[in-house]
């Protein structure tokens, strides 16, 4: 299930490519929040179908929840005078990290994993 969050992630991409859709500068911070929850989703889902965990409805609940709930903090901050959405873009910059630092070393584990197999199946038949 690795190519779910792949596909929603180039899907989306190329809908803001084509669209060429305009946003007021007023709502560029609900809109990197936004950006932000949605890619560390995107990176949390292709962890866990890499670590063999995806669930489809943690994935969309996570989504949707993550996006809503960082342009709630964004709004909240607007109407207080304070940057709450700091917090939120901390709090996700750290995540995504974190998850592409996984995708990274479950990635080479594969690698060698697979390596591993194809050595041992050349050495089978040779001998």
């Amino acid at each position: 299930m690795i190519w779910l969050p792949v596909l929603g992630l180039v899907v989306g991409v190329a809908l803001g490519l084509v669209t060429h859709v305009a946003i007021p500068v007023a709502f560029s911070s609900y809109l990197s929040i936004a950006i932000l929850a949605a890619l560390d989703t995107v990176l949390g889902g292709i962890r866990a179908s890499l670590e063999k965990s995806f669930d489809g409805a943690v994935f969309l609940t996570g989504f949707f929840t993550n996006t809503l709930v960082a342009a709630l903090l964004a709004y909240i901050g607007n109407q207080l005078g304070v940057d709450l959405y700091l917090a939120a873009v901390v709090a996700f910059g750290v995540r995504l990290f974190q998850n592409i630092a996984a995708i990274r070393r479950n990635t080479f584990l594969l690698l060698r994993q697979r390596k591993i197999k194809r050595d041992n199946a050349t050495r089978h038949i040779q001998s």
